[in-house]
């Protein structure tokens, strides 16, 4: 029998493969175009060999990193401010940026990575005097605390810097004085609101009024909510003003250069608008913790000046910066916009410097429905968490659970409900079904069978392979192309929920199979019991490898135990299930890794009737049940 192809053609219908005429004739249609495989010499037609509608990608294995042609990259989070310590919103923008770098790096792109502390301002000054520290003894140990979270959280950052060393500070004065010298800094006096808590200035648009906890009427920021000071100061001023043009033509040509769409368009908004010229220093009898001005005693760099700097003080700035400037991408809260897509931009025309490629721009995360505040009690501690879901488990929850475009919740009982379903059942119960000696009793990578599941979909005398199996196979082979694509989208989000869905697609293949059920004695069972452990075991080398930058310690622990090295463990060495493709396996035959246990405990709560706004949970071991 023979079934009409979408676009026309005919193709000859596989015996026995499940479904009518009509959805055997729409699966294969919705694989690609297929064309006739023909015999040598005589041309008698064997088969159909699928033709992807798509064009043909470059092999992994042929594929040069664009690095490689164009040099090394940088990659930064915004230094965090040291006036308290750190909680989610800080590990969500590290995790972000160092999924990106750990991604790059195992595509083979040449990549640094830079984080770190910003020291300065009014805000360090007042919090170190209420604490009775000196200013950079107070500086130090809160910056610790972050060190000591991105070592926890396993953020492998190339570079870590504070805005308080040497370095930095020579960054800062040289930047300031090719500012001055090209006539874009002069004095003047600013008269206006002062936000202390934002470190920055405010216009009469930008505050309105609101009651204080006593009844008071006071101003606030329009933005952020914190209260405001009228001040009246001598400073230097940058102007800002005349980079509007400017900027707007910069986001003209570079539609891409901040990211998501949706803050691309707020930027634009913004600059519809006149933009006043920038108060750049206060008065050092004010404000004496920061960078005096070169060459004025009296007045202090501006602190936003001072902490965006940092990006050109870790490229090597002044002298040997042009290796990675301006191939720079800035992942950033959306609190901080304004100054990273308005100020620092006009900052670096002024300076004749490039822009970065591209601000990649992150929203806030709130606890059951409501914004983290210290004075509600409800700041999420890192550290802690850990000692709970583990940091692979916290750092693939943010990062799952993390849209970028939107503000997200977060609350314990849905921490539990992902990490229980998709890494505890899903992937960790997958591996387990896979590698037990029940299934596995001689502990081998398992050898696969062109017999008992052919590349060309058709059911002879010796194969068992379904239509649903050669779909899986086919979302396999693209998903680490989907999965690249949506980290270069800053969307790693879906990028997870790509993986996710292939694991329950692999979890389906081998319960649909049953192999508990084949008869161990019969060597056409025991040959496609081997197949299905061979694409099992590859699906989940797959997987392993594509989540080594979200989940590092349990991916290695996965690839570990399936006996894949260190040096093929990188996206050239993927070549998923070389067999079926008439290739060599190098696994084929390996003994298994040693089994360390669960990959990922089950979470259990501690009290069946808490809510979800009741986050007290202890882990379990639960060994998962193996037919």
């Amino acid at each position: 029998p023979c079934a009409e192809l979408a676009g026309g053609g005919i193709l000859p219908l596989i015996p026995g493969m499940r479904g009518s005429v009509s959805r055997q004739a729409a699966f294969l249609s919705s694989l690609g175009s297929w064309r006739p495989w023909l015999a040598p010499g005589n041309g008698r037609v064997l088969g159909y060999l699928l033709a992807p509608d798509r064009p043909a990608l470059t092999p992994w294995s042929a594929r040069v990193p664009s690095s490689r042609r164009s040099g090394p990259s940088l990659i930064t989070t915004p230094i965090f401010y040291v006036n308290a310590t750190p909680h989610i919103g800080h590990l969500y923008s590290a995790v972000l940026a160092d999924a990106l770098y750990r991604s790059r790096i195992l595509r083979g792109h040449e990549v640094k990575f830079a984080t770190g502390t910003d020291e300065h301002g009014l805000k360090i000054q007042q919090a170190a005097d209420a604490t009775a520290e000196a200013p950079l003894e107070f500086c130090s140990r809160v910056s610790k605390e972050f060190r000591m979270l991105f070592q926890q959280s396993l953020v492998s950052y190339t570079d870590y810097i504070r805005t308080t060393e040497e370095r930095h500070k020579n960054a800062v004065q040289h930047f300031w004085c090719v500012l001055r010298e090209k006539g874009y800094l002069y004095q003047g006096t600013y008269e206006g609101w002062y936000s202390v808590p934002d470190e920055t200035f405010l216009s009469d648009s930008q505050v309105v009024e609101r009651k204080d906890s006593d009844g008071n009427i006071i101003k606030v920021s329009l933005e952020s909510g914190h209260k405001v000071e009228w001040t009246k100061e001598k400073n230097y001023v940058f102007r800002l003003s005349k980079f509007r043009p400017m900027l707007l033509d910069w986001l003209k040509e570079n539609p891409h250069a901040i990211y998501p769409e949706k803050f691309y368009h707020i930027v634009v908004h913004w600059l519809q608008e006149e933009i006043p010229d920038l108060s750049v220093s206060r008065q050092r009898n004010r404000l004496k913790w920061g960078i005096p001005v070169p060459g004025d005693s009296t007045q202090t760099i501006y602190v936003w000046l001072d902490a965006l700097v940092n990006y050109l003080t870790v490229a090597g700035y002044p002298k040997d910066h042009n290796h990675l400037w301006p191939r720079v991408h800035h992942i950033v809260g959306k609190d901080i916009l304004k100054f990273h897509a308005i100020y620092w931009p006009a900052f670096l025309m002024a300076a004749g410097l490039q822009l970065p490629k591209q601000i990649c721009v992150h929203s806030h995360w709130t606890v059951n429905g409501r914004k983290m505040s210290k004075s509600l009690g409800n700041v999420v501690d890192p550290m802690q968490r850990f000692s709970v879901y583990t940091a692979d488990g916290f750092r693939y929850f943010l990062l799952r659970q993390g849209v970028p475009e939107t503000d997200c919740d977060y609350y314990d009982d849905k921490v539990l409900k992902v990490l229980n379903a998709e890494l505890a059942d899903a992937l960790g119960g997958l591996l387990n079904r896979c590698t037990g000696t029940r299934m596995n009793p001689e502990q081998i990578y398992s050898y696969f069978s062109n017999h008992c599941f052919p590349k060309i979909p058709h059911v002879g005398n010796s194969s068992r392979a379904t239509t649903e199996d050669y779909k899986m196979i086919q979302l396999v082979e693209q998903l680490p192309l989907e999965v690249e694509h949506c980290f270069e989208k800053f969307q790693i989000y879906k990028a997870l929920e790509a993986i996710s869905f292939c694991i329950r697609l692999t979890n389906g293949f081998f319960q649909r199979h049953a192999p508990w059920k084949l008869d161990q004695k019969s060597t056409e069972d025991c040959c496609w019991l081997d197949t299905i452990l061979h694409v099992t075991l590859e699906c989940l080398r797959i997987y392993g490898t594509l989540l080594q930058p979200v989940i590092p310690t349990i991916a290695d622990r996965l690839l570990s135990r399936l006996a894949v090295g260190p040096q093929e463990r990188n996206w050239r060495q993927l070549n998923f299930l070389a067999k079926y493709h008439d290739n060599i396996c190098l696994f084929e035959g390996r003994k298994l890794g040693p089994d360390t246990g669960l990959l990922f405990n089950r979470l259990e709560r501690t009290d069946k009737t808490q809510s979800k706004d009741q986050g007290n949970w202890k882990t379990k071991k639960m060994q998962h049940i193996l037919k």
